[in-house]
């Protein structure tokens, strides 16, 4: 496709957002508007749930979300289809990409093969963009890496039905239709995605979510050592440390790119009490990344006491205490 412009992102479900709807002509759209107004900033410990024989931790919520509510409070048409038959989802993606569409996809990264090694984990909610095919070979755009690429037919049908946790089934979606996007739609959105993102920060009535799940994974972090061993518990450290910087859940760079929402927020709703508060979100992705650091060190073997793991814990419930705050402060302004 000759008029397809790849934009690289620092996470593929924004970069994919970002790129179909600047196709539908909304060339003002970024990442930061993007993961806001799809109120993406999230935190969840599911304990029932491993990945790679470790907790499953996301900073970001559900795989599909950022997408979908970005195009909702816009106003776009979106469709979406999974599939259980291999043969039907090639079908359609090749009905879709003939009919000069650029589409969204699920797939695992295991088996992607243009990812360096030390990428390929188990991980099914990563986010890619079919622009095209030429000699039977499918042209990729994923919003992570620095160019565009191809994968054979086999290659994607292996990703796009890679099995485990979060299994794509062939998941498609695209824009189908949007209006004219009017200034004042857009900062509606922005409202709306910062309501969201308060409502689930604060108000979700689960110990496992939101900042209340932060301070859980710190009272969990903090009995590791003693309830499954030294090896262990730094296995369990080692990844998270994991999902918030290498698998795509975000972690410290998603406070960043949050940061960033709010700085721009200011700017289009004209409220500059948003910039202090975009100040304190870079304040806890400094602390995010310090988390990691410490983690990384226990995972490593170079630091292995309990005063380690505790030290991990009080950055985490320092983190929710910023966190807490910043969003409490936001949902007492009167946006508009």
């Amino acid at each position: 496709m000759e008029n397809f412009k790849h934009v690289q992102t620092a996470h593929c479900e924004n970069g994919v957002t970002v790129n179909l709807l600047q196709q539908q002509g909304m060339d003002w759209m970024n990442e930061p508007l993007a993961f806001g107004m799809g109120s993406g900033l999230f935190y969840i410990h599911i304990p029932f749930l491993k990945v790679n024989g470790g907790p499953a931790i996301s900073f970001r919520s559900m795989p599909g979300s950022i997408f979908k509510r970005t195009c909702k409070v816009l106003d776009v048409k979106v469709n979406r289809k999974k599939f259980s038959s291999k043969e039907a989802a090639q079908i359609y993606l090749d009905k879709k990409v003939n009919e000069g569409l650029s589409v969204g996809c699920q797939v695992g990264v295991f088996h992607l093969m243009y990812f360096p090694k030390e990428y390929r984990f188990h991980f099914n909610a990563h986010n890619l963009i079919v622009f095209g095919k030429e000699n039977d070979k499918y042209l990729i755009s994923d919003p992570v890496m620095e160019t565009t690429t191809t994968l054979s037919a086999p290659e994607l049908e292996k990703v796009r039905f890679a099995k485990g946790a979060l299994a794509p089934k062939g998941h498609i979606y695209y824009a189908e239709k949007a209006g004219v996007i009017t200034e004042d739609m857009i900062r509606k959105g922005i409202i709306k995605g910062i309501k969201h993102n308060v409502r689930d920060m604060l108000y979700i009535p689960a110990r496992a979510a939101g900042i209340r799940g932060i301070n859980h994974t710190a009272s969990k972090v903090r009995k590791w050592r003693d309830e499954v061993g030294e090896r262990q518990a730094g296995l369990f450290l080692g990844q998270i440390v994991r999902m918030q910087e290498e698998i795509g859940t975000g972690g410290g760079g998603f406070r960043f790119l949050y940061a960033a929402f709010i700085e721009q927020a200011a700017e289009r709703l004209g409220n500059d009490k948003l910039i202090r508060i975009s100040e304190e979100f870079t304040k806890s992705g400094d602390l995010w990344r310090d988390s990691a650091l410490q983690m990384a060190g226990i995972y490593k073997g170079r630091i292995t006491g309990q005063r380690d793991f505790d030290h991990c814990a009080d950055i985490m419930n320092e983190i929710a205490a910023i966190e807490k705050k910043a969003f409490q402060d936001l949902s007492k302004l009167k946006l508009r």
